[in-house]
């Protein structure tokens, strides 16, 4: 059997960089060696992205020859409502049906994992007022309630999350024993089937200094370390520690990832330590979706001067880990592609509000 995965990349805002990300990724070979992608979204989008990037790819379809890459043109874009480097309901629209696509033929085994350039929260929810963030999209694409999370991954460390897109103001409530203890064993459990066996974790305190024995808060002393404290009987974990030096003992090589409280207690120092590097890894479903860990640029959207690299790596990450998850290799392409041809062209309800 082959032993390269086939990736659905989903492209992304395309008023953003996400279609020049995805022609400068796919034209790096051992990218492009790593595993055969089907690419979602609309031919004028991809044609844009080439333009952009000065670079030509020869494409297949799901009908015809396939060569690494192949082509689900949805056909969708209307290129009079989208302007590059604007945030619009009609590129969230666009993002959102290529995004449901990739997830559909995943969940269905047409494909061995998703990838997507990045999105706009904002635009998405100009389309879809009901849209949070991804885990709660993919949740309702795919029908599962399966508890997903985010990681931001980076050679030295791994990022997890207790709490992910709320506002600052309310995660405090949401830090309880209970959800301490999940954000661990989910952590523990991905990395594991990511190939880190036993993975050592540092969860960080939500207080300035842990909370310095009561002073600052109380929230370490009644939450974190009695729920560190019960999941050390089954992981290697350790905590709370300071959020001001957590990372500085992770890149020692004390810890393989840090568990934060909060969205940018991580987001912060991992893209400090690797903006073009960092990739967004969503576990917890049955398939990998990774993501470059940066935004859509609209500054520099249409400029041709995006760096490709933290998407090369979330396109490379997937295929490696899809190796793990399919030891005995992969359906060969021509079936995989009908079988997503398939998929495709059979009608789907939009995921729920």
């Amino acid at each position: 059997m082959p032993d390269r995965p086939l990736i659905a990349l989903a492209l992304g805002d395309p008023s953003g960089i996400g279609n020049e990300l995805a022609i400068k990724a796919l034209a790096d070979a051992q990218t492009a060696a790593a595993a055969d992608y089907l690419v979602i979204g609309d031919r004028r989008c991809w044609r844009m992205g080439e333009q952009q990037a000065g670079i030509a790819h020869d494409v297949g379809d799901l009908d015809g020859r396939f060569d690494r890459i192949a082509f689900l043109d949805l056909a969708h874009a209307d290129e009079a409502t989208i302007a590059v480097g604007e945030s619009s309901a009609a590129g969230g629209s666009v993002a959102l049906a290529n995004f449901s696509t990739a997830l559909r033929l995943a969940a269905c085994g047409a494909a061995d994992a998703v990838c997507f350039t990045p999105f706009n929260k904002h635009a998405m929810r100009l389309a879809d007022p009901g849209y949070v963030d991804e885990i709660g999209f993919i949740q309702r694409a795919i029908g599962t309630d399966a508890e997903g999370s985010e990681f931001n991954v980076l050679d030295e460390v791994w990022n997890a999350r207790v709490t992910s897109h709320v506002p600052l103001g309310r995660v405090a409530p949401l830090i309880t024993r209970e959800r301490v203890l999940r954000a661990i064993a989910l952590t523990h459990r991905t990395m594991e089937g990511a190939g880190i066996a036993n993975p050592r974790i540092g969860v960080a305190g939500l207080n300035p200094h842990a909370g310095d024995g009561g002073n600052f808060g109380s929230e370490e002393i009644e939450i974190i370390e009695p729920a560190v404290r019960e999941a050390s009987a089954t992981y290697a974990v350790t905590g709370p520690v300071p959020s001001d030096t957590v990372y500085v003992r992770a890149l020692g090589g004390e810890f393989d990832a840090v568990l934060t409280m909060y969205h940018d207690q991580g987001q912060i120092a991992m893209k400090l330590i690797g903006f073009d590097r960092g990739v967004t890894l969503i576990g917890g479903f049955p398939f990998w979706i990774a993501t470059p860990a940066h935004g859509t640029a609209y500054d520099i959207a249409g400029k041709g001067i995006a760096n490709p690299g933290a998407t090369i790596r979330a396109l490379r990450l997937a295929a490696r880990l899809s190796r793990l998850s399919s030891p005995g290799g992969f359906a060969p392409p021509a079936e995989r592609l009908a079988h997503a041809r398939a998929i495709a062209s059979a009608p789907a309800s939009a995921p729920a509000a």
